[in-house]
């Protein structure tokens, strides 16, 4: 079985990838801070349901006291989905706090997925006996 076959890094790589293009996405948001018009642009997170659901795993509750965990995937959160961008007089949405907030999220977030991809390598190498 190839790498690209296991599941949860073929996630990272994917996620990882969307983590570049964001990141391209921000500065060109923050490169048109001046632009009269220029609206801001961000990405949707990429969605791993179908991922998921063909490996579920569930907890065992062998105890009275163990609690169950969540088989469905879901959030018990409301996803927010207001735009939070504020126009200028020029029609520009751009605002440099904002996205400088965005872009040193994206990058601890793609740091850790990186981390995780590095350790799961290294952990299927130590597997087979090549670390």
């Amino acid at each position: 079985m190839p790498i690209s076959d296991i599941p949860i890094l073929s996630m990272l790589r994917e996620r990882m990838e969307w983590h570049q293009e964001r990141q391209r996405v921000l500065a060109e948001n923050v490169a048109n801070a001046d632009t009269s018009n220029y609206q801001a642009k961000d990405l949707a997170p990429p969605d791993f349901e179908r991922e998921i659901s063909l490996t579920s795993v569930s907890l065992a509750t062998t105890e009275p006291g163990h609690m169950s965990g969540n088989s469905g995937g879901g959030s018990q959160f409301a996803t927010d989905t207001k735009s939070r961008y504020e126009v200028r007089p020029r029609g520009n949405s751009v605002t440099h706090e904002d996205e400088m907030m965005k872009v040193a999220s994206n990058q601890m977030d793609f740091e850790a997925a990186a981390d995780l991809y590095t350790r799961s390598l290294t952990l299927i190498k130590l597997a087979i006996g090549k670390a």
